[in-house]
This record gives structure tokens, sequence and C-alpha cells, in this order.
């Protein structure tokens, strides 16, 4: 009896730290935000090494269209990568679930270059980037 009860625990442990990973992964790690404007194309999310590795990077866009031009991510051990992603999201969308190369990494800050559809006085919008282990 002992062993059954036991066995069917751990089953069911396993089975929730599963679905734990994977909707970690759907929804993945916020890594950090900027509100961004018009005026600015460039702008810098901080991250730092204390979040973890990760492999894969999405960014989602909050209250006006953003159009991505360009993408560097800067890792702990100096190095960086262009990551290609030219895409317009409308507010509220976010981009595809983008790889880095050579696999799981540390990530200090991501610059990102961009146009915000933000004309007006005070109109901004948000990029938010995310992270996936």
């Amino acid at each position: 009896m002992f062993k059954r009860s036991f066995l069917v625990v751990a089953m069911l442990a396993a089975g929730f730290l599963t679905l734990a990973e994977s909707a970690n992964a759907q929804g993945g790690v916020f890594l950090g935000a900027r509100t961004v404007s018009d005026r600015g194309e460039r702008d810098v999310i901080g991250v730092g090494a204390g979040k973890g590795e990760f492999r894969r990077l999405q960014f989602r866009v909050g209250q006006r269209a953003v159009d991505f031009k360009r993408v560097v991510v800067h890792f702990v051990n100096g190095g960086q990568e262009e990551i290609e992603l030219r895409d317009r999201v409308p507010a509220g969308g976010q981009t595809r679930w983008v790889d880095l190369p050579g696999g799981t990494r540390k990530i200090v800050r991501i610059e990102l270059w961009y146009d915000a559809a933000t004309t007006g006085r005070g109109v901004r919008s948000q990029i938010s980037a995310y992270g996936a282990r």
C-alpha cells in the first residue's frame, strides 16, 4: 500500500514539474522592459547575469506598434550577437521566439533599434523582453 501511494505521488510530482516547465517555456521569463517613443530610436534593456541562462528570446509590444530594425544581445562573457528581427509588431502583439546562436547563454543587456508608431506628444509604447531556457 505504501509503495503504491509513493509511486502515485511521485508520478503526480513529475507531471506537475513537466507542466510548470512547459508553461515557463511558453510564457517565458520576464527579462525587462523599456517605455519607447518615436523620438528615441535606440534603447537598452538591462538584463543582468542573475536572471540565468537563456536559449531563446521574444519581444512583446504594448500600447502602439513598433518596427524592429536591429537587435543586439550582449552576453556575460563579453560576446555579442545580432539577431535577425525585422518585424512590425502591432500593439498587444509579440515577435516569434528567436533562437540565440551558441545555445543557452547569460545575457547582460539587449540593445534595440526601432521605429515606434507613437506620433504625438506624450504618446508612448512599451517593449518587453522574455527569455526561454
